[in-house]
């Protein structure tokens, strides 16, 4: 299957931004993309091989954020009990997903939520 061109050009600003902040690492547990700060994972990636739609999963606990990314065509609570925690899951494929802008503004809020303070300040410092 492949990926829509559009969709993975987004994924790949969504990542490059994502490793872009202080301190985040990328690794790839059961074979996804992870984006972490201090071994603490701030951005789900998914896997961009076609095998599965382009998503990415963020913690947010702002309200306001929180409600906006689930208004997003296809976006839900994420699964495994994620959900809960404030994860909400965002495609990337369907028609309307939010643009990379935004998407980058929701990974910065996750990070914020999950890195540690000092990974904060020098992400403020910049």
């Amino acid at each position: 299957m492949a990926v829509p061109k559009n969709a993975l050009k987004k994924w790949q600003k969504v990542r490059e931004f994502a490793l872009g902040l202080p301190g985040a690492t990328e690794e790839f547990p059961w074979g996804e993309t992870v984006a972490k700060a201090d071994k603490k994972v701030f951005v789900f990636l998914g896997v961009a091989d076609g095998s599965h739609p382009l998503a990415v999963t963020l913690k947010l606990t702002d309200e306001e954020a929180h409600a906006h990314a689930l208004t997003s065509p296809g976006a839900e609570p994420a699964g495994y009990g994620l959900g809960r925690a404030g994860w909400v899951r965002i495609p990337l494929e369907e028609s309307g997903s939010p643009r990379a802008d935004l998407l980058c503004d929701w990974v910065e809020e996750s990070y914020r939520v999950v890195a540690p303070k000092r990974l904060i300040a020098e992400l403020d410092q910049a």
